[in-house]
């Protein structure tokens, strides 16, 4: 969503009034998660999406509205019902919750918009709460919250318990990117969001299967380090699109990189030896995934010979190992899906189960087009 958060800041720079929707729940089946952006300018045209379909299309109708009529920040919910299914091709059901926020001054958004792109260029993540949805005498709709990861804090919710509350999920989401709404007794309710860098994936190994996943990773959008102890297997031609081909000793590979949380290590290395101590090396980071490629008889004897050096057994459990899901994988590029399959679904918090229906599914697809016939 950098795009969008720079659109708006550059819009406010010179003066162009904007509104910006986002998506702060969803409940269902619905073509866009928490998060999503929208940023709809004077002028009719927009930055991001928030699914495509009429849903987007009457979100963007709205804060044209609001443009128009000089008009203020907006909550609204939208019902996927079937009608909405069959026109769009999407899945029925669902329900999407949008805040619509008019940006008109400077102050109403230029100095947070550019705290968040500055941590999505990698500096410090922040957090930003906002007041979405409120009743009548509770605080002020769009009152907002940011939360930097030094613990400093600018603006209020519009009292202590709402500030306490938002800081306490800021301080999870920031780090990660990821998003949290949560409501009070009272009706209000808080969207909070984190703001760091893409997710990065750190490929040690640049060999077949090293190459496939980072290739692939790239495309998904991930930003890419490769670390390898030959310069022949990590270097701009090769890996063209990487932030960094590093060429280090395995052993110490992560003391050349700055890795935050939202960092995916996979190790990958010419053979057990070095995956021994590549895997060590980037046990000492802070990065929320660290996968290994191998058998589990080699993944066994690195565990027990770190386990003899002193790391614990909980760090050892934490990590992914033999690394990716079980797809019957063989090529090294059937291997970096499985491998970014892995990654994603610990990202987006997904179980890696097929999502095949059941047969009680088809059965009802079935007993619903023998009533249609009927009719």
């Amino acid at each position: 969503m950098k795009e969008v958060i720079q659109g708006a800041v550059d819009d406010l720079t010179k003066g162009q009034p904007c509104v910006l929707a986002t998506v702060v729940r969803t409940k269902g089946s619905t073509p866009q998660k928490a998060g999503a952006m929208l940023l709809v300018r004077q002028d009719g045209s927009g930055l991001g999406t928030l699914g495509g379909g009429c849903v987007e299309g009457d979100i963007w109708f709205a804060a044209k509205e609001i443009l128009r009529q000089n008009g203020g920040p907006e909550f609204k919910d939208y019902y996927l019902n079937e009608d909405i299914a069959a026109r769009d091709g999407l899945v029925c059901g669902g329900t999407m919750y949008f805040y619509l926020e008019p940006l008109r001054e400077p102050e109403d958004f230029l100095s947070i918009g550019n705290e968040i792109v500055e941590a999505y260029d990698g500096g410090q993540p922040v957090s930003l709460a906002t007041v979405v949805n409120t009743k009548e005498g509770g605080p002020a709709l769009g009152s907002k919250l940011l939360l930097r990861v030094d613990g400093t804090v600018s603006g209020s919710l519009g009292n202590a318990e709402l500030d306490a509350q938002a800081v306490e999920i800021a301080q999870k989401v920031a780090d990660v990117g990821s998003s949290e709404a949560f409501s009070t007794a009272e009706g209000t309710e808080i969207f909070v969001e984190g703001f760091t860098t893409p997710p990065t994936l750190v490929m040690v190994g640049g060999g077949h299967v090293g190459k496939a996943t980072a290739d692939l990773a790239h495309h998904l959008g991930y930003r890419v380090y490769v670390v390898d102890d030959r310069p022949e297997f990590s270097n701009e031609e090769r890996f063209p699109y990487a932030e960094e081909a590093v060429v280090t000793p395995y052993e110490n590979w992560a003391e050349h990189l700055d890795l935050n949380v939202n960092t995916f290590v996979v190790v990958a290395t010419r053979g057990h030896r070095y995956d021994d101590m590549a895997l060590e090396s980037a046990l000492t980071t802070r990065a929320r995934y660290i996968g290994l490629l191998g058998s589990r008889r080699k993944t066994i004897m690195i565990f027990q010979r770190l386990l003899q050096n002193g790391v614990s057994l909980e760090r050892i459990k934490e990590v992914y190992a033999p690394v990716g899901l079980n797809i019957g994988a063989l090529e090294p590029e059937e291997l970096a899906v499985s491998i970014m399959s892995e990654i994603i679904m610990v990202r987006r918090g997904g179980d890696g189960g097929q999502m095949q229906m059941g047969e009680w599914y088809v059965d009802r697809a079935a007993s619903l087009a023998e009533r249609t016939v009927e009719v």
